[in-house]
């Protein structure tokens, strides 16, 4: 931790802060030290800055390289940065505990996180989507984190939200370990 950093103060149930900020960034150094891409999957409601045509069943996923971003910022309550869809710049502004996973987009490798407390069930609040599209429930589990097939489609361009990868069976998702 750098000079100009404060830890911030521990919570009074003793418990400490949350390690969801740390392991973030953790796997966002691990991608990008081995030339993979960042891939964070994000739960959306209000307190949300992405931008709503993209969001689907209240989920986006998130290109966080640095070269599809500017000014990222992995902060321990907010994840903030600057992306192009479609080629307009926006700001985007995560906060933590909306991160429900981060992983390597070439090799699904990473970590799933619980969604936020206070989450609405399945079908309820949605998050306003794009005119036109109508609006889907919340799945009840995450896609991702499976190894893509031997042929994999080419990827999608920086500037377009990628779908995660797809479990092979349907239910529960899988993640790889990472030693």
């Amino acid at each position: 931790m750098s000079s100009s950093q404060t830890p911030p103060p521990a919570s009074p149930d003793g418990q400490g802060t949350s390690t969801r900020p740390y392991l973030i960034r953790a796997l966002h150094d691990w991608c990008t030290d081995n030339g993979f891409t960042p891939y964070l999957a994000v739960f959306v409601d209000a307190a949300v800055q992405v931008p709503a045509e993209y969001v689907k069943n209240n989920e986006i996923v998130l290109n966080a390289s640095f070269e599809a971003t500017s000014s990222l910022q992995l902060g321990n309550d907010t994840i903030s940065f600057k992306a192009r869809f479609g080629g307009v710049a926006r700001e985007i502004v995560v906060p933590v505990d909306h991160v429900i996973a981060i992983y390597a987009r070439e090799n699904g490798q990473g970590m799933a996180f619980p969604a936020p407390a206070g989450t609405p069930p399945a079908g309820l609040q949605p998050v306003a989507e794009a005119p036109g599209q109508p609006s889907a429930p919340r799945g009840t589990g995450l896609r991702l984190a499976t190894p893509p097939a031997e042929a994999e489609a080419p990827p999608p361009p920086d500037d377009e939200d990628p779908e995660p990868p797809s479990p092979a069976s349907g239910g529960r998702p899988s993640l790889k370990r990472i030693k």
